[in-house]
């Protein structure tokens, strides 16, 4: 067999294996350089500018309905939380009904920045995801699960944390 009859046969792509692995890259790198574009922008991270999102959506939200909303731990929550605080951007209340409940409001600084911070607020991924339809998500989902039952050693608590483009 001549080596150019052997090089015709060949797949003409990457192996599957390895276009999964090339598709994943653009995915993480997409959401690396939109995160890293956000802090560059607005001087608060990707994580930060979600929360603001929120706030901006529903004033008044508690930590832990932050913390729902996007599906990290409460300590990473109430840590960006703070951040924003000190910089100004979001502000504490006492609940009157009851002082042991803290809501969290924008400032104006915070609104303004909002208004001004690259687009989309909630960053690529969380809004890529939620364009998915049911049947897609579900599949991804079960892709993503296949995955992560093939690694050794995972650690499921990565799952309550942002992704740490910029930390």
């Amino acid at each position: 067999m001549r080596s150019t009859e052997k090089a015709d046969r060949q797949p003409a792509g990457p192996s599957p294996h390895l276009e999964a692995l090339q598709k994943l890259r653009i995915v993480i790198r997409a959401a690396q350089r939109h995160s890293l574009w956000v802090e560059k922008q607005c001087g608060v991270n990707g994580a930060q500018l979600w929360i603001m999102q929120e706030l901006a959506e529903t004033p008044g939200l508690r930590v832990g309905q932050v913390t729902a909303r996007l599906a990290i731990a409460q300590t990473t929550t109430s840590n960006l939380l703070e951040g924003l605080v000190r910089k100004g951007y979001v502000v504490k209340t006492r609940d009157s009904d009851d002082a042991r409940v803290v809501k969290l409001a924008l400032s104006e600084p915070g609104l303004a920045l909002l208004d001004a911070a690259p687009k989309p607020a909630r960053g690529l991924l969380p809004e890529a995801l939620a364009k998915l339809d049911m049947a897609g998500l579900a599949n991804l989902n079960a892709g993503l699960q296949g995955l992560l039952e093939s690694i050794e050693d995972l650690d499921e608590e990565f799952g309550l944390q942002p992704l740490p483009f910029t930390m």
